[in-house]
């Protein structure tokens, strides 16, 4: 058996295009558009590259893109001061507050700040509880990518036996509720879950967001499985870095029915799915239609 591939690059780039379709129609009959604003604090290189990106994106669907880039020894206060102007600015639709902060600045603190009608990252506690009880919320990014591309590939889920294996705020616990919102069995697995090996190979569903370069080998795959790998790890092989997920990409692809590559399977989908999000916050701030087929 060898595995389809599931082209996250591709899935993308028809998000994105779905989303710049919508605000074009936006932007002739309300002249307006939806506005990302995005603050980076400090100077980290890949978080400078990620949001570059962002705001390259955010443009070229036709959004209003707001960039902020604080000092790295900017103070809480501040910070806090900007997102509260942010809050109350009506050009801005949603928020996005780069991590990691530098370490004088209470992450939980300025995430809860943000007004979850524009938390773009779904992290603030109003829709983790939201998204934890079935209710309309916004979704957090990486896993909302998972759950589309799923859904490309299967249709429904219902009745699936979905395994993830990782338990972060970010991608595991959100997206165990997304699966069960989908009417998956779903079980949490991570790193001290016993005979992980067989918890893995009872998974329809396999989605992998533990953080560990390859841990998740070929022969824990149940045969004809799809797997979803989360993880983005270099290592170094051969003299040189190469990105890796937390799968066992060779192995794990002569026995799974479908998989997501690393790079070009979960990752090109997170920034999809903040624009999407931005485009969601937008319609629920306008009391307008949500885009269908870009909310979970």
């Amino acid at each position: 058996m060898t595995a389809t591939i599931i082209d996250g690059k591709a899935f993308a780039a028809k998000v994105r295009q779905q989303v710049a379709e919508q605000v074009s129609k936006i932007r002739a009959e309300r002249h307006e558009a939806p506005g990302l604003a995005v603050v980076l604090v400090g100077e980290d290189p890949a978080s400078q590259v990620y949001v570059r990106n962002k705001g390259t994106q955010t443009v070229e669907v036709g959004m209003e893109s707001f960039e902020y880039k604080l000092d790295v020894n900017t103070s809480q206060h501040d910070l806090i001061a900007l997102i509260e102007r942010l809050n109350a600015d009506p050009k801005v639709h949603g928020i996005l507050v780069q991590l990691p902060l530098p370490p004088q600045l209470n992450s939980d603190l300025v995430i809860n700040t943000i007004d979850p009608a524009k938390d773009v990252d779904g992290f603030h506690i109003s829709n983790v509880g939201l998204l934890g009880t079935g209710q309309k919320s916004m979704v957090p990014c990486t896993p909302l990518g998972c759950l589309m591309m799923l859904r490309d590939h299967h249709g429904s889920l219902a009745g699936m036996n979905a395994v993830v294996v990782g338990r972060s705020n970010i991608v595991g616990k959100p997206m165990a509720q997304l699966l069960l919102g989908d009417s998956c069995t779903v079980t949490i697995a991570h790193s001290r879950t016993k005979d992980l090996a067989t918890v893995c190979r009872s998974a329809d569903i396999l989605v992998a967001a533990v953080g560990r370069p390859e841990m998740i080998p070929g022969d824990w795959v149940r045969p004809g499985a799809t797997v979803i790998d989360v993880g983005i790890n270099r290592i170094e092989r051969d003299g040189k870095t190469k990105l890796v997920g937390d799968v066992h990409y060779e192995s794990a692809a002569k026995v799974a029915g479908a998989i997501t590559p690393v790079p070009g399977g979960v990752g090109p989908m997170t920034i999809a799915c903040l624009l999407a999000n931005t485009l969601t916050a937008y319609c629920r701030a306008k009391g307008l239609p949500e885009p269908v087929g870009l909310t979970a």
